[in-house]
Order: C-alpha cells, then structure tokens, then sequence
C-alpha cells in the first residue's frame, strides 16, 4: 500500500509522504504513487501550485534500505516503471513547494532539491548519506544541490555524511526560509497564495527559463547523473550491512 496521502484544496494540492514510523522513507510503490500523483497535479489546468511535505517527525528518509537491502528495490527497475518522483519533479511545470517538517535526508534531500521554494521548519535538518551508504545519486544531488550552496558546500554534505541545520540550510540558500514548527502550516499557506496569485503562463514560461540558464542546460546535466546512477550496480548486501548504522546515526544527529 502507497504511503502518501493527496489533499486538493482550492488551487493546490498537498502530497504527503505518510509512513512515520519509517520516517517516511520510500518504497517502490511510493515512488510510483507519488510520480502518478505529480503528474495529475501538473496536468490539471486549476492546480497552481503543488506542495510536498511529510507526516511528522520527519519529511524523508530517502530511499528505503530495507527495500533495497533485499533487492527489491531497485534503481533500474525504478526507471522501467517510469516511478521517479526526483524526474517528475524536474519536468513538472507547476510551481512546487517543499515544506520540510523535519529530517530530509538523501534521497528525501533530492526531494527538496527538486522543488522550486523550500519552507523549513526549526526541526529541519538535512544531509546527503549516499557515500555512506553505497549508492550513486541519481535523483539531481550533485546537479542540483552545488547549484544552490555552491561547490564547496556540496562536497563537503556529500563527503562526510554531515547533517545540516534548518538555520545554516537556510544560510546556505538550501532553503528561501525557516519558521517555527507552529507555523509551519500557516507560512506555507502563504506562500501558496502568493504563487497562486500570479500570471500562471508567465509562472511557466519563467520557470523554463531559470532551468535553461543555470550553468550546464539542467535537462543535460539531470540525465547525466541518473545514467551514472543507474548504471552502478549496488552492492545489496553492503547496503544491509550499513543500514542500521545509517539509521542510528540519523536518529543520533537529528534528536530522532
């Protein structure tokens, strides 16, 4: 069964990662859920603005390594499916908005990377475990996450696993803002109604153009590091072996 929840409410639509006892970490299922449900919400002429966010205490996890510790979870079968979120996001030409409930991590990272806004809350804490882990990016990280904290910053996430603060995120130009957990609802709300107020073919045709001109064209380099990330094989059994050291130590950093 998917773990995500879809609330249409006026202009937007709200899709919410929903396994908190998993940190709502992603299965295969999920993952083609959520690309499904993207691609409905940017179909659908009245959603002006699509919203991600996860059940509280975390946003995401990334993937889940139990899933891909067993083999059942798999990048190449992820893109035979056509079950990306990461690519969906990065295609989509709805305005998105990550509100980041609390730890985003790797994979769950690439989600907010993908988004277009980033609201965090003070419980936020982000960081990139793909080394540590064993597995190539393939959802934008080393495409997108230098674009927004510049080079230096990036390889220092993604080289020691280190986790970051939602206030130094924000300092970072990881995130456009932090706000108290609280408030969380309310800010998002706003900033909603603030997309939502604008010339949608203009929203559109400006996205399209901030893509293009960043640096390298960003569809060129996107598709450069998923051919890269699927084409490494991942050592499954390393994975197992990892994982309950990944989690303890994301649960240790992040207060979880």
């Amino acid at each position: 069964m998917p773990r995500l929840s879809v609330d249409r409410s006026q202009a937007h639509v709200t899709l919410r990662l929903d396994a908190p006892d998993r940190r709502n970490a992603l299965d295969l299922e999920t993952m083609a859920t959520l690309a499904t449900e993207l691609r409905a919400a940017d179909a659908d002429p009245e959603v002006r603005v699509v919203v991600l966010t996860g059940t509280d205490p975390a946003f995401c996890a990334g993937l889940d390594l139990a899933e891909v510790s067993s083999g059942r979870l798999d990048l190449a079968e992820v893109a035979r499916l056509d079950a990306d979120p990461w690519q969906v996001l990065q295609e989509l030409t709805t305005p998105t908005v990550a509100v980041v409930n609390g730890p985003a991590v790797t994979g769950g990272l690439e989600l907010v990377l993908c988004c277009d806004l980033a609201i965090a809350s003070e419980r936020a804490r982000f960081a990139d475990t793909h080394a540590r882990i064993g597995i190539h990016p393939s959802g934008g990280l080393s495409v997108l996450l230098p674009r927004f904290v510049g080079l230096r910053q990036a390889l220092g996430m993604s080289l020691t696993g280190r986790f970051v603060g939602a206030e130094e995120a924000a300092t970072m130009g990881l995130v456009n803002a932090v706000v108290p957990h609280d408030r969380l609802a309310a800010t998002t709300m706003e900033v909603v109604e603030a997309v939502a107020g604008t010339d949608p073919i203009v929203v559109g045709e400006l996205l399209a153009t901030y893509r293009t001109l960043s640096g390298v064209p960003l569809e060129e380099a996107l598709h450069t590091e998923r051919e890269r990330g699927r084409a490494l094989v991942v050592d499954t059994e390393a994975v197992a072996a990892r994982r309950q050291a990944v989690v303890e130590r994301g649960r240790r950093l992040t207060g979880g």
